[in-house]
């Protein structure tokens, strides 16, 4: 990929996610021709499901807290906020037509809660600015030549650009577009890649064939988990999460899974507590258990005196001993501390998100891989994880802003 090409400068941005449509717009302010390619039959699709439940799209959180939820990879995600701030993105938003609000927790959503009409006033001003869009074309690297090589339902084509833009996306979700097949295709050229891992993911856990058949889907409501992590560093934090037949999901379990999925790599488990009263104190729990029951069972009396049913009394019954449970103190302390043993994150093809894949160090400061001159790299392909709430959307865009202003500056192009 050269710099020195005739005077109609052409860049591909591969992949047509959150991070490949804002390097599109960012290329589309300079005079070149810009096309996106996208192995899908239609635009941003993972987008799309995402949005189903209610678009997150950023936080309301000062800029502080919101870069320290990016965890060890702060300091490589910061210059791109700089450069494309979560206000940044609101305005942005509020520049096609979308209105947003925030919500009660912090998050920041479209007043419809949709991402369909975001998307479609995006792919209309996109277009209306030029780009041009090729689906089914699925990057299968480069040919002898140098040219970007795609298999299209008419078979193989090459494709010359000036410059490139890899916005491929992670690994989770592969009926979307995001297969992680880019993988191979940049190792063979000798980059870098941390493999990928699931982020945002759910965790097994080995229940009881009855507690798996009565409780799968039910939801864990109004807990606290607390895990110390392989550093000794106490994490807690205050919500719900589900049980699967497999084991547990959910906000609060996605919340620590970095933790979590690190603490399993170095040792084949992590053990977290959760308090399934976090709102009652432990001496009020072994009164109340310690109160005369009279005929009434114990799972009656627990119901009656603190409100535990349903999932939560079986939970209680899966992992406390008969012993335990029949001691009013040791019950106590297990409602308030229950230990949960995970053994093994969810299959990555499952999980929200994917940690590991471009290394920060293999690209220059314009997001440009060293090794590959001409080839710039945005988004969920690149080495980082964050929680939910609206941060993987906030640094793909800022990504994808970073490598669209990056290949301009490269290919010198006025702004």
């Amino acid at each position: 990929m050269s710099s020195h090409s005739s005077t109609l400068r052409t860049v591909a941005v591969i992949g047509s996610g959150p991070a490949g449509l804002m390097a599109a717009e960012a290329l589309s302010k300079g005079n070149i021709m810009v096309h996106v390619y996208d192995a899908m039959p239609t635009v941003g699709r993972k987008f799309l499901m995402a949005g189903k439940g209610g678009m997150n799209i950023t936080h309301a959180e000062p800029i502080e807290p919101f870069l320290s939820r990016y965890g060890v990879h702060q300091q490589a995600i910061t210059p791109l906020l700089n450069q494309f701030s979560p206000s940044a993105l609101r305005e942005w938003i509020h520049e096609l037509g979308i209105e947003t609000f925030v919500g009660s927790s912090g998050r920041v959503f479209p007043r419809n809660m949709k991402a369909a009409p975001l998307l479609r006033a995006w792919l209309h001003r996109l277009r209306e600015s030029g780009v041009s869009f090729h689906m089914r074309h699925r990057w299968l690297g480069w040919d002898h030549n140098d040219q970007l090589l795609f298999s299209t339902p008419q078979g193989e084509t090459t494709v010359y650009a000036d410059a490139v833009i890899l916005a491929l996306g992670g690994g989770s979700w592969a009926r979307l577009g995001s297969d992680g097949k880019w993988v191979a295709l940049l190792e063979q050229r000798g980059i870098e890649v941390a493999p990928l891992k699931p982020a945002n993911c759910g965790f097994e856990v080995v229940w009881s064939e009855h507690f798996s058949s009565r409780f799968a889907g039910e939801p864990l409501k109004t807990i606290t988990l607390s895990f110390s992590d392989a550093c000794g560093i106490q994490h807690q934090k205050q919500g719900e999460c589900l049980i699967t037949e497999n084991g547990i999901e959910g906000s609060l379990i996605y919340a620590m899974s970095a933790d979590l999925r690190n603490s399993i790599d170095a040792t084949g488990k992590a053990v977290i507590y959760l308090d399934l009263l976090p709102h009652k104190d432990i001496q009020h729990i072994t009164h109340e258990i310690a109160h005369p029951r009279g005929s009434r069972s114990i799972s009656s009396h627990l119901q009656s005196r603190l409100g535990i049913k349903g999932v939560k009394a079986g939970l209680l019954r899966e992992l406390v001993s008969k012993q335990d449970f029949s001691d009013p103190v040791r019950l106590a302390a297990a409602i308030k501390q229950l230990p949960l043993k995970l053994i093994a994150t969810r299959p990555l093809d499952e999980a929200i998100s994917s940690a590991g894949g471009i290394v920060f160090k293999a690209l220059d400061v314009h997001q440009m891989l060293r090794d590959k001159p001409g080839v710039f790299c945005a988004g969920e392909m690149l080495d980082w994880e964050a929680p939910t709430g609206g941060y993987l959307l906030t640094a793909c865009f800022a990504s994808g802003h970073a490598a669209g202003k990056g290949a301009l500056t490269w290919l010198k192009v006025a702004d």
